[in-house]
Order: structure tokens, then C-alpha cells, then sequence
């Protein structure tokens, strides 16, 4: 399974992107965390800088969002999963 890539509100976009592009092409498959509403913002915005890394090479990536819990501090909260693959249409 790939590493998880962590997104907070403070996350820089096109840092994730890279990750998550590299991730993909090594990995085939990359797993988003986010908790929050400007996490997911960044989040999101990574994955759509994202694409725009890997359509130059002729690829495309689709994602799964689902809801998880995670321990913080001790506290449950419920984060959001984006669970990336590969488009089964390539680049579209």
C-alpha cells in the first residue's frame, strides 16, 4: 500500500501535487488525507495540479473520496479519504 499523503489548510499545492504524482507513477495508486474544510480545499487542488503533472505524460487520475476516523491528540475526528488510480480512459 502506498504512503498516506497527509494535506493540512497549510499545505503548499504544488508540494502535494508532486507527491501525489510521484506516488502514482511510482506506486500506482496514492491515498489523500484531509481534515477540515481548507485542508480538503488543498487537498483538491493537489489532485487537479496533480493531473496536469501526469497528462503530459499521456496519463489521467481519478479519485474515490470516503469518510474515515483518525486519533488526534487523543480526540476522534472524521477525516475525508481521496483514494487515487489510474483513469481507466488514459488522458482524456
Amino acid at each position: 500500500m502506498a504512503e498516506l499523503i497527509k494535506v493540512s489548510a497549510s499545505s503548499p499545492t504544488r508540494a502535494v501535487a508532486g507527491a501525489i504524482a510521484g506516488v502514482m507513477r511510482e506506486d500506482g495508486f496514492a491515498e489523500v488525507q484531509a481534515i477540515g474544510a481548507g485542508a480538503l480545499n488543498q487537498a483538491v487542488k493537489a489532485l487537479t495540479v496533480a493531473r496536469g503533472y501526469l497528462r503530459v505524460e499521456n496519463r489521467d487520475i481519478v479519485m474515490v473520496p470516503s469518510f474515515t476516523d483518525v486519533e488526534v491528540e487523543g480526540d476522534i475526528k472524521t477525516a475525508i479519504r481521496l483514494a487515487v488510480y489510474w483513469s481507466a480512459d488514459r488522458a482524456n
